[in-house]
Parts: structure tokens; sequence; C-alpha cells
């Protein structure tokens, strides 16, 4: 398993004020409308989730070098697990024409609002059960949802992922690695349930049997 660092460049991109995200709205009714995954986490006002979230090409550099890191090519079956709106997988299937892509979120809007030419390999569903066969993909990912999880829930999860790839597998979460980082993720957070340092989430992924490769976000 490897360490990899797909995000950290998208990430820093935003700034963040961390204190206000706590003391200009309630950051409670502010996550329980987050967590209805509806308009207003994915297109409504900031303080529910992300402000307007379209399709703006943001996603291009991390398709391609996670393309380039996992020798993706055309016929290689994908998944991503917490697609979202899967603007990472219509940029997959720009960098490697011939990929053959799945992507699952919970999210019914997230789904019904991807760009038209993913649409119809998305599906609405929970990651603790897949449905797909043993070892269908050749790439497994998923991006900033894990942490999103009940510590049980998340169990079952990574054992699904596991157990849909043949090989290449890449999960990403939010972390810590300091009380400052801590903080600044209590603060920002809307929809997370587990919180973890590194090695804490080491722990879960080789709990689950986890084999692929992980990274981490960090709020400093």
């Amino acid at each position: 398993m490897a360490d990899l660092d797909f995000l950290t460049s998208l990430h820093t991109s935003t700034k963040r004020d961390y204190v206000q995200r706590v003391v200009e709205h309630d950051k409670a009714i502010c996550a329980e409308r987050a967590k209805e995954w509806g308009y207003d986490y994915w297109d409504g006002d900031r303080r529910y989730g992300f402000g307007g979230y379209s399709y703006d090409g943001r996603w291009l550099k991390v398709a391609e070098e996670m393309a380039a890191h996992y020798g993706l090519k055309a016929g290689d079956r994908i998944l991503d697990i917490g697609c979202g709106k899967a603007f990472l997988l219509y940029e997959l299937n720009q960098v490697v024409p011939g990929l053959e892509i799945a992507g699952i979120d919970i999210s019914q809007y997230g789904i019904e609002n991807a760009k038209e030419e993913v649409l119809p390999h998305l599906k609405v569903g929970n990651c603790t059960e897949l449905p797909w066969p043993d070892e269908h993909f050749d790439f497994v990912f998923s991006l900033n949802t894990f942490h999103n999880l009940q510590n049980f829930e998340l169990m079952a999860a990574l054992m699904e992922m596991q157990r849909v790839g043949k090989e290449n597998r890449y999960v990403c979460v939010e972390s810590y690695r300091n009380e400052s980082e801590k903080a600044n993720l209590l603060y920002w957070q809307l929809t997370c349930e587990t919180f973890y340092r590194p090695e804490e989430w080491q722990w879960f992924f080789d709990q689950a049997g986890y084999q692929g490769d992980s990274g981490f976000i960090y709020f400093e």
C-alpha cells in the first residue's frame, strides 16, 4: 500500500475561513441540511456544502495523474465510489478514451445532475453494498467519501471496495496530524462521521483487508 497525493493542489486552491464557518451560521442546522445530499449540498449556499458545484475542468489534472500512475488504458473497467456529479469520471474518459466507467453515490440529486456523457453509467446506492461481482474492476477509487461513514459502515465499505477490484485501488479521506488540523477539520466539515489520524485510518484499512493505496486531505 502506497501513500499517494493526487488532491492537495486542488484542495488548497480553495481559501477557507474556519472560524467564520462556525460563528456566521448555526453549524448544526447547516450540517443537517448538508446530509440530505440534495440541492443545498451541491448547488445551494456555501454554508451547506459546495456552494454551486458545476463543471469547470478542475478535475482534469487529477484525472491525468491518476491515469498515468495506474497505467489506465482503453477497455479498463473503473469504478468511482461516491462519485457525486461524476466530474472526475468524465475527465478520466477524456484522458483515456474507451474506459468502461461506473459510478455510485448515495445522492439522487448528484447523480441526476451529472454530465450527460457519464449519466448512463451511474447508480444511486450505498457503498456498503456494491452491486457488482467480485474482481469486476481494473481500478476502483473513492475520494472524500469514506469519512462520511460511521465506523461499522466504514469496515463494510472497505471490504466491498476490496472485493470488487482486481488489483489497483485508491481511497482518499480527510484526516489530521495535530490539534490545529483537527480543530480546522471540525470547524469546516459538514458531513464527516469519522475523525481519525492517518495511523488510525491505516488500522481500519488493515482490519478490513484493504490492500490498495491511500491519500489524506489535511486542513492546515
